[in-house]
C-alpha cells in the first residue's frame, strides 16, 4: 500500500471520528438552548448543560422555564429549578405560577410554590382560582322544618384559593360537607317550611357566618341559595308510621287476648263434658240403686210413684221453658 492510500484512508478515519465526537458532543450539550439562553440573558454553561444528561435531567425542562422566569424579572437560579426536577416536581407549572402571581400581586415565593407543587397541588391553579374565584354547586341537600315538612336547597359556594393553606388544607370535598351540614342545620331550626321559601338567603346568612372555611384551601367569599324545593310530608309520614305500629301493637294484643279466652272457653268445655260425664254415670246408677231398695224393703210402691211424678212434672217445666237435654236414661237438667 502506497503513501497516498494511506493518508486517504487515514483522512477519512478522522472525519469519521470526527463526526462522531461531534455527534455525541451535540447530543450531551444541546447548542439549540444554550444559544437560545444566551440571547435571552440567561447564563448556562456548556458544562452545566452536559452533565444535566448524566444527572437525568432534561435541559429543556429547566432552560425553558429559566428563560421565562428571567423575563418576568424573576430571579431564580438553574441549580434551583434542577433541584426541583429532580425532586419530581413540575419546574414549569410552578415558574407559570410565580409570573402569574406577581402578576397580580399575591405574595408567593419559590420555597413556597414548590412545597406546594410537592403536596401534589396545581399551585398554578391555585393562583388561578385566587385571582378569579371559582363556584362550586353543591349536590340537593335535603333538610326538614319544625313543621314535618322536607325541604331540598341546591346551593352555589364561590371560593378563592388560600395559597397560604394549600399545605395542609381541606379540599373541595370539606367545603361541601360542611356548606350541607350548615343547611341542614339551619332548615332544622326553622319553625315553619314556609319560612325558609319566603326568605331563602336566611340560609346563606346563617351558614356564611359560621366560619365553614376553617382549616380548608380555600375562603369563602360567598354562599347562595339556586334553588329550594318542597319535597315530601315527613311529619305525616312519621306519625302515619306509628299509628300502623300502634295498630299492630294493638292486633297482637288482642290476638292474645282472644287466644287466651278461646283457651278458657275449652277449658271450661272440657269441665262440663267431665261433669256431665260424671252426672250420666251417677244417673246411670239410680235404677239399680232403686232395684237394691226394693229388695231390701225401703223403697215402697208410694215412695217409687211420687218420684216418677216428680220426673215427670220436672220435665215438663223443662220443656215449656226450652231447656229440655234428652239423655241415656232419660230427659235430664241442663
Amino acid at each position: 500500500m502506497d503513501e497516498k492510500t494511506l493518508g486517504l484512508g487515514l483522512l477519512v478515519a478522522l472525519v469519521i471520528g470526527g463526526m462522531v465526537v461531534l455527534s455525541i458532543f451535540f447530543r450531551f450539550v444541546p447548542i439549540g438552548l444554550w444559544f437560545q439562553a444566551l440571547v435571552s440573558g440567561v447564563r448556562v454553561s456548556f458544562l452545566q448543560l452536559f452533565f444535566m444528561r448524566f444527572r437525568k435531567v432534561d435541559p429543556a425542562s429547566i432552560v425553558n422555564p429559566l428563560v421565562n422566569s428571567h423575563k418576568a424579572g424573576l430571579a431564580l437560579s438553574a441549580d434551583q429549578l434542577e433541584s426541583h426536577y429532580l425532586s419530581g416536581g413540575n419546574v414549569a407549572r410552578v415558574v407559570n405560577a410565580l409570573i402569574s402571581a406577581g402578576k397580580a400581586g399575591i405574595p408567593l415565593d419559590f420555597k413556597q410554590a414548590t412545597a406546594i407543587d410537592l403536596a401534589g397541588r396545581d399551585v398554578f391553579e391555585a393562583v388561578q382560582v385566587s385571582v378569579n374565584p371559582k363556584v362550586i354547586t353543591t349536590p340537593k341537600v335535603a333538610a326538614m322544618a319544625k313543621d314535618g315538612i322536607q325541604l331540598l336547597a341546591l346551593a352555589r359556594v364561590t371560593v378563592r384559593a388560600n395559597i397560604n393553606r394549600l399545605v395542609g388544607g381541606a379540599g373541595e370535598e370539606t367545603i361541601l360537607a360542611r356548606v350541607g351540614e350548615g343547611i341542614v342545620s339551619t332548615i332544622g331550626s326553622a319553625v315553619s317550611h314556609k319560612a325558609v321559601l319566603e326568605n331563602p338567603d336566611m340560609i346563606s346568612k346563617t351558614v356564611l357566618a359560621k366560619g365553614l372555611d376553617a382549616g380548608t384551601a380555600f375562603e369563602i367569599l360567598s354562599i347562595d341559595i339556586a334553588d329550594v324545593d318542597v319535597g315530601k310530608n315527613i311529619g305525616a309520614e312519621l306519625q302515619t308510621d306509628q299509628a300502623e305500629a300502634d295498630k299492630r301493637i294493638a292486633q297482637a294484643k288482642a290476638e292474645e287476648r282472644r287466644a287466651l279466652a278461646v283457651a278458657m272457653e275449652q277449658e271450661y268445655k272440657a269441665g262440663v263434658q267431665k261433669e256431665r260425664a260424671k252426672l250420666v254415670a251417677a244417673e246411670a246408677e239410680i235404677p239399680m240403686a232403686m232395684a237394691e231398695a226394693f229388695r231390701r224393703g225401703t223403697l215402697g210402691v208410694m215412695d217409687y210413684q211420687r218420684y216418677r211424678n216428680l220426673e215427670a212434672d220436672t220435665q215438663m217445666r223443662q220443656a215449656i221453658s226450652g231447656q229440655t237435654e234428652p239423655g241415656p236414661s232419660g230427659p235430664l237438667s241442663s
